[in-house]
């Protein structure tokens, strides 16, 4: 049977498929969606062929029902630019075109950085699909390959603008001159039928030559039943101009007047090209993140191939690839290094300005200073996957992002025109039955003005340009925000939830104490611990050896060495028999505390972990292990404090560990005792007392929980699934970006309302006194002279002013949106 007129089939891709069970599964969850008349489920092409009704379910409703049942629909998501595009109306009319295109499951189109990202369906959809909905629509497409030159499309783009304005203001300008006689009443040097003729001569390359752009965009807007801000623009310079041209060549038609409107036609543009340039000006500078990140690449790697130090382009570095640096020096791609030390500058990267050592064995971030030293490094990651590819990419698809602000702007947008061009319409018959003689005149003229003055630019401008620079202004200080979504929400939080290990502690345990009895010194009794302790593999056995090594105590190589499960090690160094573990094990040995019990205790109770030292069977001491606090922590918490905060500690911890951690940090409450599994199940608890809850993590047992709060923030530092999972990304792993990611959050939404607000106002206000508003108070022609250009006699607006209100308008937003650069986040 075939596809029906009414119905729809696309193919799912599904994934976690591994049995007959799972296609069963599979397809029982999709004949469950209301509207699905059939769906069959492929085990070897890992597919689903569903066909349904497009009227009553969507490819989003297939998905969400494939992922209900268990299992995963592979999409891709593709981002591509869009030109043409000029107001929110536009954006309305892309993101509809590109959501009619089959097996597309969701679409954002981004007016301030001209961008659409679509999620779909392979096999279902193609680039070539998107491209064909978007020209259909009647704008244009920059394929991902072409991307690369963006930044030299937006200069050539904006010269050519700026080449039709100043023609434009230059032939404005000239009309203006000729004019003067029609505006004062002046007497004309050469007869006003041929001073009229020498006008529409000037104006007509103004309107069909500049304006171009605005007749081309009506007109894509116009083939698919929509209304833009071009089609205003169109519509009300076109009806001055046309009415001028009858004034011109047949005025008998307007009972035998002659004035014309070529100059407020011409002015009407050139002051709206003049906008445009400004707003792309603009709109240049809200990504200069990304272009100041773009601009810290290495050009040049130092590579040792066949024995032989080689310079070659950063793009041929390869995975595997000796890299040679040297002080003063970019590290070109991500690597591992494998000889030298040096102090690395990665303020580009975690807004941290002291630079970080590092040694062999360190991972280094290609980008970032090298200051001090010479080292050699592996290559790991080159190309679109180094860290600084992956923060563009994260920085570029949040700015692309749309935040739940916007949505209210989108559907006033979405009805907007059509609603101005209804209401111009209707005015300018009211005008012309009701108005002052001469009626058409001011009718016309009042028509003209309700239409430009209502273009919804600044509506469209308002909420993506502040996203794009919030968006930039984070990754500049180190935090990568995943969308505006999580830019917006995380200013509403009341609880954050930080997640001890990694995140308030450095993750691994150090040497914190050491206590030496029995005659023995306290690098002597060090030294034989670490020296017993070279063969184990457990945590705190290595920090026991670190701590030496920082000492620079020489160790021995044991003769024996013995793991006892649960307790503690044996091993026998330069003759003399080691035992190192907890009081139980030392019980079970035959080894008394010798009085150390006290201090076992104390230590504990700070939350650290204390082992028992016993030499030939006799105590000799002991040492303390713990997680340290990061020295940065207690600030952190107290900056979430000033922020009035409330700041939890979750870890696996006993109560008693938790509680010395928490009381050092000044945190208000404790969650002890979680096992990895449960982390998700506090936050909701958490969730279920009515807070807005931020989780901050780093590990792998850590997704869950991030994914489960209101907003998660992930340590830079930690496991990928982590960064996956979360909101925010912390690239530094220093704990004091939350508040500085609520700060900036919380500065960012102020921007956008404060852009919606003046973007509405200025409609609210400026929309009735374009219709005529003012009149009723000068209708005996008593407007005062000095408002005259402004309103004319009886207080109808100028088409002249509101083709200049309208251009300020965007402008302000613009304006205000690139404040947020200059806001201290802290």
């Amino acid at each position: 049977m075939g596809e029906t007129k009414s119905s729809r089939k696309s193919s799912l891709p599904v994934s976690g498929m591994s049995c007959a069970s799972c296609v069963g599964s599979v397809e029982k969850a999709l004949s469950g969606v209301d509207g699905v008349s059939s769906a069959n489920v492929n085990l070897a092409s890992g597919k689903a062929t569903v066909e349904y009704d497009p009227d009553f379910v969507d490819e989003e409703d297939l998905i969400g029902a494939v992922e209900d049942a268990g299992y995963g629909v592979e999409g891709r998501k593709a981002s591509f630019g869009v030109t043409g595009m000029s107001c929110a109306s536009c954006v309305g009319s892309v993101e509809k075109a590109l959501a009619g295109v089959s097996g597309v499951t969701n679409v954002s189109v981004n007016l301030a950085s001209e961008k659409a990202t679509v999620e779909y369906l392979p096999g279902e959809a193609e680039i070539s699909d998107f491209e064909r909905a978007v020209e259909g629509a009647g704008y244009g497409i920059v394929r991902e390959e072409e991307e690369s030159s963006s930044d030299d499309s937006h200069e050539s783009g904006y010269r050519k603008l700026k080449n039709r304005f100043l023609v434009a203001a230059f032939l404005t300008a000239l009309i203006f001159i000729g004019s003067i006689p029609h505006m004062f009443m002046l007497p004309s040097p050469v007869p006003m039928s041929l001073l009229n003729v020498g006008l529409f001569v000037l104006a007509t390359p103004v309107q069909f030559w500049a304006g171009r752009r605005f007749y081309e965009g009506a007109w894509g807007a116009v083939k698919h039943g929509r209304a833009n801000m071009n089609t205003l623009v169109a519509v009300g310079t076109s009806a001055a101009y046309f009415y001028s041209v009858f004034a011109t060549f047949a005025p008998q038609l307007l009972a035998g007047r002659a004035d014309v409107y070529f100059d407020t036609a011409a002015l009407i543009i050139t002051l709206i090209l003049l906008g445009r340039l400004l707003e792309m000006r603009a709109k240049g500078r809200t990504n200069e993140a990304i272009k100041s990140l773009a601009g810290l690449r290495a050009k040049t790697a130092r590579v040792v191939r066949d024995g032989e130090e080689t310079d070659v382009p950063v793009e041929d570095v390869e995975v595997g690839d000796t890299v040679i640096v040297r002080p003063g020096e970019k590290i070109p791609v991500d690597g591992r290094i494998v000889s030298g030390e040096s102090a690395v500058d990665e303020a580009m990267i975690s807004g941290e300005s002291v630079p970080v050592t590092k040694r062999k064995g360190d991972e280094v971030i290609g980008a970032t200073m090298n200051t001090s030293g010479s080292f050699r490094f592996e290559a790991t990651k080159v190309g679109k996957d180094t860290a600084l590819a992956q923060i563009m990419r994260m920085v570029e698809e949040a700015q692309g992002s749309k935040a739940p602000i916007q949505r209210l702007a989108d559907k006033i947008s979405g009805v907007f025109v059509p609603v101005v061009m209804a209401f111009a319409a209707a005015s300018f018959f009211v005008w012309l039955v009701f108005g002052p003689d001469p009626a058409f005149t001011f009718a016309m003229l009042n028509f003209v003005a309700i239409l430009i003055i209502a273009c919804p630019c600044a509506m469209g401008l308002a909420t993506p340009t502040s996203i794009m620079v919030g968006t930039g202004k984070g990754a500049q200080s180190g935090i990568l925000i995943k969308g505006g979504e999580a830019l917006e929400g995380a200013r509403n939080l009341d609880t954050i939830v930080l997640d001890k290990t990694g995140t308030l502690t450095k993750g691994e345990p150090e040497l914190t104490d050491i206590l030496a009895t029995n005659g023995l010194s306290e690098d002597d009794l060090l030294r034989l611990a670490a020296s017993a302790e070279r063969g184990s593999e457990h945590p705190l056995g290595e920090a026991i050896v670190r701590g030496a090594r920082n000492k620079n105590l020489a160790l021995a190589d044991a003769d024996s060495f013995e793991a006892v499960s649960g307790g503690g090690i044996k091993a026998k160094v330069e003759g003399r028999e080691i035992l190192i573990g907890n009081a139980r094990f030392m019980g079970e040995s035959g080894v008394g505390e010798n009085g150390l019990a006290p201090r076992r205790d104390e230590l504990s109770s700070s939350g650290k972990t204390p082992m028992l030292i016993a030499i030939n069977g006799k105590m000799a001491g002991l040492v303390a292990v713990a997680d340290t606090v990061k020295e940065e922590s207690r600030e952190a918490v107290e900056r979430l404090h000033s922020m009035g905060l409330e700041v939890a500690m979750m870890t696996g911890d006993n109560e008693r560990t938790a509680d010395a951690i928490a009381e050092e940090l000044g945190i208000d409450r404790v969650l002890a005792e979680v096992r990895p599994d449960g982390k998700a199940n506090e936050i909701k608890r958490l969730q279920s007392e009515g807070k807005k809850v931020g989780m901050v993590g780093d590990g792998i047992n850590d997704a869950p929980a991030l994914a489960q709060a209101d907003i998660g923030v992930a340590i830079g530092t930690g496991a990928d699934v982590a960064m996956e999972a979360a909101d925010l990304t912390l690239i530094s792993g220093d704990a004091r970006g939350v508040g500085r990611a609520i700060s900036l959050s919380k500065a960012t939404v102020r921007n956008i309302k404060q852009n919606l607000f003046w973007a509405f106002a200025y409609n609210v206000a400026l929309i009735p006194v374009a219709a005529g508003i003012l009149y009723p108070f000068f209708s005996d022609g008593g407007v005062p002279e000095f408002l005259t250009p402004f309103f004319g006699e009886y207080g109808f607006l100028n088409p002249v002013l509101a083709a200049m209100a309208m251009a300020l308008s965007s402008v302000t937003v613009l304006s205000n949106a690139l404040r947020l650069r200059r806001v201290k986040v802290v």
